[in-house]
C-alpha cells in the first residue's frame, strides 16, 4: 500500500503532492513502482494535527480518487469521515482505511456495510484510543499484545454486526497510535496474537517515530523521515515473513525489494520441508 498524502500537514510528505495533478502522478508513479494499491488521505492524523472538516477532506481527495480510478489503479481512502468514505467509494475506492476502526464517525460502519454490500469495498479497521496525543496520556496498557487483540476482536463483531462482510474486513494494530514505540514493538514481535484472529493484518509503520527511536543511538541522532526508509523496508520484510497481509509505506521500491527477499527466504524455507519430506 502506497501512502499518498494530499495534505500540507502530515508529518513526512505533507505539502508535496497537495494540488490534484501531482498528487495523480505520485500515485501513478507509486502503482508504477510496485504498489498494489494507493492509499489517499486528505486529512493528517499525526499528534497534534489540526482537524480537517469532511468538505475540505473530499476537496482534497476526490479529484485525485477520480484521476487514479480513471488510471486504473485501486484505491483506498484514508479517512476518519463517514461522508468522505461514501463519497470516496462512489467515486471509485474500494478500501475504507478508518485508524479509529469505525469509532471517530458514528455513521461510518453503516456507510462500510453499505460499501461493502453494494461495491465489494473492504473495511481497514484500525485500533486506536482517541486522536492522538502526543503526550501518550493513553498508552498505559498492561499487556498491550492482548489488549489490542481484544479491542479489534471486539470492533470486528461490531463491525459484522452493522453488516460488513466478514471477508471484506482488514485489521490494523495502530502502531504510533496511543502506543510508545516500545509497545509498537511488542506488536510488531507478536503478530501471530493479531493474525489469529483470522483477519488480514496491515502494518503501517513507515517513517514513525519508533523506528526513528530504535535507529538513534548515542553517536547517531535520529535519521529525519525521509531517512527511515531502508528500516521501514525491514520492517515490511518481517511483517510478511511472520504473516501480514499488506504493508502501508512512503518509498514503494525498497519495499518491494525487501518484500522479494522474503518471499525468495520463505520459498526456499518450503523447499527445504519438502526435500526433507521426501527424504
Amino acid at each position: 500500500m502506497g501512502v499518498l498524502n494530499v495534505t500540507p500537514d502530515s508529518f513526512s510528505d505533507g505539502g508535496l503532492f497537495d494540488e490534484p495533478d501531482a498528487a495523480v502522478q505520485r500515485g501513478s508513479a507509486l502503482a508504477a513502482q510496485g504498489a498494489d494499491l494507493i492509499d489517499i488521505g486528505g486529512e493528517s492524523t499525526r499528534p497534534g494535527a489540526n482537524p480537517v472538516a469532511p468538505e475540505e477532506e473530499l476537496r482534497r481527495v476526490l479529484p485525485v480518487i477520480r484521476g487514479l480510478t480513471a488510471r486504473g489503479h485501486r484505491i483506498s481512502v484514508d479517512t476518519l469521515h463517514a461522508a468522505t468514505a461514501a463519497e470516496a467509494v462512489a467515486a471509485g475506492a474500494r478500501f475504507i482505511n478508518d485508524v479509529s476502526g469505525g469509532s471517530h464517525d458514528s455513521d461510518m460502519l453503516r456507510v462500510a456495510a453499505t460499501a461493502s454490500q453494494e461495491y465489494g469495498a473492504r473495511f481497514i479497521i484500525g485500533h486506536w484510543r482517541g486522536v492522538p496525543d502526543p503526550a501518550h496520556q493513553r498508552s498505559d496498557y498492561g499487556d498491550v499484545v492482548a489488549e489490542v487483540r481484544d479491542d479489534l476482536a471486539s470492533r470486528t463483531g461490531v463491525a459484522i454486526a452493522a453488516g460488513i462482510a466478514r471477508e471484506l474486513i482488514v485489521l490494523d494494530p495502530g502502531l504510533g497510535f496511543d502506543k510508545t514505540g516500545a509497545q509498537g514493538w511488542q506488536l510488531l514481535a507478536h503478530l501471530d496474537a493479531l493474525t489469529s484472529l483470522g483477519f488480514p493484518v496491515l502494518i503501517g509503520a513507515s517513517r514513525k517515530r519508533m523506528i526513528a527511536e530504535a535507529l538513534t543511538t548515542p553517536l547517531s541522532a535520529a535519521p529525519p523521515p525521509e531517512g527511515r526508509d531502508v528500516a521501514t523496508a525491514v520492517v515490511s520484510a518481517l511483517a510478511a515473513g511472520q504473516g501480514a497481509w499488506g504493508v502501508r509505506v512512503h518509498d514503494v521500491p525498497a519495499t518491494v525489494q525487501a518484500l522479494a527477499i522474503s518471499e525468495a527466504w520463505r520459498s526456499g524455507q518450503r523447499t527445504t520441508t519438502a526435500i526433507g519430506t521426501q527424504s
